[in-house]
């Protein structure tokens, strides 16, 4: 047995603290001599288990190889490990490179074994030192701090979403989103009369939009529109960043997004913005369907011109509705989206190039989609949009019309003027277009042109105009004055200035409506003779009622028909026929006729028959519309429908209910074609159409009216004198260069041009009327043949009257007219038994003489105060009317 003592960093395969065998003995090399072990621990004085190892057996290396290493002395840190399998501290008591290496190496590795596995009791191995690391090597992050720098910044990204998620709620819609004008049509529906907000929008519904529309918005802006979520992120990422560093605004938002920024916030472009439209857009797109998302889209998007919303601004670039837009006209307005001021081709046509280039982007894109064929495609030619009109705010004819139908909305309750306000209705008006342009270039020829800047009286000159269809009561034309944004009283609804002689009518069909009778007795119709004296004192039964109208230049016309007065418009024989009817039937007539019960010195007085009054020209045209219709009154109306987001308003009923027999309007008409054949009216015969009217001019000459109408068309035309610095009205003495203005002049002129261009392409209409003129009168039979109404005593009547006081029984005022023939030369009614004169007939035509007569002076005799004032109505103002 051999003595020799084992190695110190003897090979464990040969011998270990248990003296365990190799696995493999034939690999075992030589054992260093002492000088070479001792070299070994000087060059790595730092490697454990050399110093450190505590007394006792000491576990040693696995391998053979990492004890002997090599003659380079450079054992790799494979052999300095070993397969150490079972050998605790096996890495720790290597001394890898550096124990036996002779470059001095060493081994990192393998001296920082893991000291963890040492048996208890045992010290653990000191771990190496890794050096400092220097220069660039500083600024690189180790992949440690890199993999905590990435779960840092996902954690925080959640974080922010879930708190930004929460924290960011849908908001209302800002006031610009919302903002909408209210639009007024003509009655085809189509035709824009005015729009009277400043923000020309009128939000439509998705389903008024064609898909060929639909589908070019979404070709030009977001393809993948229905099938996307509500974020594009890349392209939000990449408009904040160029926003925060200032590179100008970037597109890229989906249609989501810029429903958004435009309904809910704002144009700003900041982070915050941003970031609200983020979360918005999340929240929404699970709100509401994509349908709705697009609906809000093409209403708030701009497309120039002042235009708002894909509705507006077909109208502004084509004149049209939406749904009459084809594909090119879609895909014009489509591109207008990408840059609304620099695409319209019209105002900037050196941008041309661009425009038609971004055109067919959008249709190549619809090509591409399936949404148009190639064939469809290669069809179009670019539309050229329409000139730039200008604004459809309240200038010209528009505010009038948009103040007469908002006061005809809220008047019958229909609306309330602050919910009017808030916009976005539609509203179709009863104006035609035809009519409407009519009407405005009839009072350009005949009334504007006429003025001159070197007249004064010409600076008071006012016009009004209205024109109702009687079958209807549609107001189907309006002319409101010069232009609204200069002058804002509307001169075809105002009402101050007296209509004068176009109220006569209305006395003549209170008349023959009610079957009235002249004071003595005779049947008022057509052919009735009245005394047209001038001056003359209007009797009552009563007596006189001291109301003494003049006629026109103080003329007298003596013994004169209803149908000549009405020609030539003798106040004298109107006034006591209103006398004769009763001012208050009169009045109820005129309203039942269409003039409002209100209006202002509709007062029963005889005074009533020459035009006091001050209805607005709306009023008189609405009135003689129930004359044109057979006496069928039916209320005017200036609206055919009204909405708001395709939702309805309902309107007020209208029912026709007859406001005078038949024959009595038609009778009155018949008289009413006489002024116009023959009358003061000859100048309306310019309309080419069998016609009727009245002519009106109201006291001092403030005022000029033409009231007609043909079986078709009833008008009103007025031309009227105001100051346009103090208000006040003006006579119209030497305006349009004429000594005198009166009805038959400038306004029945204006009638006779509008109608003839109003109605042309119709067919000319005769009047169908059943009208009954009453028997003719013998000349100079007049009221004072039989003691009635004359302001003298009539010669033939003086002869028979007593000089006696008359006894108070009351005279009979209702008896049956005689026949001509039988009536006696002195006046007196005959008796059907016989034709002399009786004691109680001289009796009765006496009575009915006017008091002021009967009790005139007599020579030595005086009546008694009181039996003089006893019954006398209190005398009226005076007026004088004039034709």
């Amino acid at each position: 047995m051999s003595h020799e003592p084992p190695q110190h960093s003897g090979d464990p395969g040969r011998q270990g603290p248990e003296g365990r065998s190799p696995r493999d003995p034939s690999t075992a090399k030589p054992a260093p001599d002492a000088e070479d072990a001792q070299h070994a621990q000087d060059a790595a004085p730092d490697t454990p288990g050399a110093s450190d190892t505590p007394d006792g057996p000491q576990d040693t290396p696995a391998d053979a190889d990492s004890a002997s290493g090599e003659a380079e002395g450079a054992p790799g840190a494979e052999g300095a490990s070993g397969d150490a399998e079972g050998a605790p501290g096996a890495e720790g008591a290597s001394g890898a490179e550096g124990a036996s290496g002779a470059e001095g190496a060493s081994g990192a590795e393998g001296a920082s074994g893991d000291a963890d596995s040492a048996p208890e009791g045992k010290g653990r191995a000191k771990r190496r030192k890794r050096p400092k690391r220097t220069g660039w090597r500083r600024a690189v992050p180790t992949w440690r701090m890199t993999l905590g720098g990435v779960l840092l910044l996902a954690v925080l990204l959640v974080g922010g979403f879930l708190v930004g998620y929460h924290l960011v709620d849908i908001p209302a819609a800002n006031a610009a989103a919302t903002a909408q004008s209210n639009v007024y049509l003509y009655a085809d529906g189509k035709n824009v009369v005015a729009r009277d907000g400043e923000t020309n929008r009128e939000n439509v519904r998705l389903s008024r939009v064609p898909q060929t529309i639909r589908h070019a918005v979404l070709a030009a802006e977001d393809r993948d529109f229905y099938s996307e979520n509500a974020i594009d992120v890349s392209a939000t990422l990449r408009a904040g960043w160029n926003t925060v560093t200032g590179k100008g605004r970037q597109g890229g938002s989906t249609i989501t997004q810029q429903y958004v920024k435009n309904y809910y916030l704002g144009q700003e472009q900041t982070v915050v913005r941003k970031a609200k439209e983020f979360f918005i857009s999340i929240k929404l797109d699970r709100e509401q369907s994509k349908d709705e998302i697009l609906e809000g889209y093409l209403n708030t998007s701009y497309f120039g011109r002042n235009a708002y919303g894909i509705q507006a601004a077909s109208h502004a670039y084509y004149g049209k509705d939406v749904e009459d837009l084809d594909a090119g006209e879609g895909a014009y307005l489509a591109s207008l989206l990408n840059a609304p001021s620099d695409y319209d081709v019209v105002a900037h046509p050196e941008n041309k190039d661009a425009v038609l280039a971004r055109w067919n982007y959008v249709l190549a894109g619809m090509v591409k989609e399936g949404w148009l064929s190639r064939s469809d495609r290669e069809s179009l030619d670019f539309p050229v949009p329409v000139k730039a009109q200008p604004g459809t705010a309240l200038s010209g004819q528009r505010g009038y019309v948009v103040q007469a139908v908002e006061d005809y909305l809220t008047s019958n309750k229909i609306i309330d003027a602050d919910t009017l306000a808030t916009g976005g209705y539609r509203i179709v008006t009863t104006l035609q277009k035809n009519k409407q342009d009519a009407l405005v270039q009839a009072v350009e020829d005949n009334v504007l042109s006429k003025t001159s800047d070197e007249r004064d009286a010409d600076r008071n000159v006012r016009a009004g105009g209205a024109s109702v269809d009687p079958s209807t009561g549609h107001v189907v034309a309006l002319y409101g004055g010069i232009d609204y944004t200069r002058q804002f009283v509307n001169n075809a609804t105002r009402r101050d200035f007296q209509v004068g002689s176009t109220f006569k009518p209305f006395v003549l069909a209170a008349a023959l409506a009610n079957g009235s009778k002249t004071h003595g007795g005779r049947a008022i119709t057509p052919n009735t003779r009245y005394d047209g004296t001038n001056k003359r004192t209007v009797q009552a039964a009563t007596g006189s009622t001291g109301y003494s109208p003049a006629n026109e230049d103080d003329v007298d016309y003596g013994s004169i028909t209803v149908r000549e007065a009405t020609d030539k418009s003798v106040n004298a024989v109107y006034a006591q026929m209103a006398q004769d009817v009763g001012p208050q039937q009169v009045k109820d007539t005129a309203v039942a006729l269409g003039i409002p019960e209100s209006t202002p010195d509709l007062t029963a007085t005889p005074s009533i028959a020459l035009g006091p009054a001050t209805a607005s020209v709306l009023d008189m045209a609405s009135a003689y519309a129930t004359l044109a219709d057979h006496g069928r009154q039916r209320a005017h109306t200036l609206v055919v429908k009204i909405s708001k987001n395709g939702t309805d308003l309902p309107l007020p009923t209208r029912n026709t209910r007859r406001a005078i027999s038949r024959e009595a309007a038609d009778t009155t008409t018949s008289v009413l074609l006489s002024v116009v054949k023959g009358g003061t009216a000859t100048a309306a015969q310019s309309a080419g159409r069998p016609a009727a009217g009245k002519t009106g001019t109201a006291e001092d000459d403030r005022a000029a009216w033409f009231a007609g109408y043909t079986p078709d068309l009833a008008t009103v035309v007025a031309v009227m004198g105001q100051d346009p610095e103090t208000g006040i009205q003006k006579p119209l003495y030497g305006a349009l260069g004429l000594a005198r203005m009166n009805g038959g002049g400038a306004p029945a002129e204006t009638w006779g041009a509008y109608t003839r261009a109003a109605l042309k392409g119709t067919a000319v209409q005769d009047f169908d009327l059943e009208a009954d003129d009453g028997p003719e009168e013998p000349e100079g039979d007049t009221e004072e043949a039989v003691g009635g109404d004359s302001a003298s005593p009539s010669p033939r009547a003086s002869g028979d009257r007593p000089r006696t006081k008359p006894s108070t029984a009351p005279a009979p005022t209702d008896e049956p007219r005689t026949p001509r023939g039988e009536t006696p030369a002195g006046g007196a009614t005959a008796s059907p038994a016989s034709h002399a004169p009786r004691q109680e007939d001289q009796q009765h035509a006496f009575l009915e003489q006017p008091r002021e007569h009967a009790f005139r002076e007599q020579p030595g005799e005086e009546a008694p105060e009181e039996q003089r004032d006893e019954g006398l109505p209190k005398a009226a103002p005076v007026l004088n009317s004039r034709p």
